[in-house]
């Protein structure tokens, strides 16, 4: 018989040992979802308000100043749950990582590409003549500057790090790649409609580029990719509006 304090005895049965369990990814879940989308109601509740303090700020700038504070109170909120509720890093924890050379160029090459291809869909779908959401924002070289910077780096950050970066990786947890390349995209595409007065063709288009944003994201791993391919279409489209306005 065996003393229980004998070395066989105090020897680890390898059997017995469970695996280490998995790290499920991502680390947070739909509750941080949630909560992230109230705390984003919120603060875009009191961006407008604070909006509504500067009355004699023109509107361009108001609503320049209304977007630019939204962006900064949500993603406040995000890396606060982020930190206090997983002690984990913002940038790294939503997929913003190096990539190569020919990774960053194929993103933004990507842009002007699928801009075109989105066109020749908004023509074969006839979509209705609708104003740019941001044609009114233009009335002089300050606030086209001003937002150009919005429109091509704070707002593609912004939407990649919401909608690649934390949503996108629990809808493929949930429904797999594609689904959830897809689900986002149409979310995407959702979150734009009043931009373009709720009109069909132009919420299928846009979720047709939130799933190739989607499907950057997914294939790099890396949000910076989908990023520079978001803020490559955004330049894209931002350019040709200038240039027709200017050829008018």
């Amino acid at each position: 018989m065996i003393p229980s304090d004998s070395p066989q005895s105090l020897t680890p049965d390898p059997q017995s040992q469970s695996p280490p369990p998995v790290p499920q990814s991502p680390f947070w879940d739909f509750s941080d979802f949630f909560l992230f989308v109230l705390l984003g109601g919120t603060s875009l509740a009191v961006s407008l308000l604070v909006g509504l303090a500067f009355t004699r700020l023109a509107l361009p700038l108001r609503l320049l100043l209304v977007q630019t504070l939204w962006y900064a109170l949500a993603f406040g909120a995000l890396k606060a749950i982020l930190l206090l509720r997983y002690e984990r890093p913002f940038w790294r924890s939503l997929g913003w990582r190096p990539i190569s050379f020919s990774a960053a160029a194929g993103a933004i090459l990507a842009g002007p590409i699928l801009v075109v291809s989105i066109s020749i869909l908004q023509f074969a779908l006839r979509s209705p003549e609708i104003e740019p959401p941001f044609s009114q924002m233009l009335g002089s070289r300050g606030t086209i500057v001003l937002f150009g910077i919005l429109a091509v780096i704070l707002g593609p950050i912004a939407e990649e790090l919401a909608f690649r970066g934390f949503l996108m990786p629990l809808m493929i947890r949930s429904l797999g790649a594609a689904g959830g390349i897809v689900v986002t995209g149409i979310l995407f595409g959702s979150s734009h409609g009043y931009e373009y007065q709720w009109s069909w063709q132009y919420m299928l288009l846009i979720s047709l580029v939130g799933c190739a944003f989607g499907w950057t994201k997914y294939k790099t791993q890396s949000t910076l990719a989908s990023a520079l391919m978001h803020s490559a279409f955004n330049l894209t489209q931002f350019a040709a509006f200038l240039a027709q306005q200017r050829s008018l």
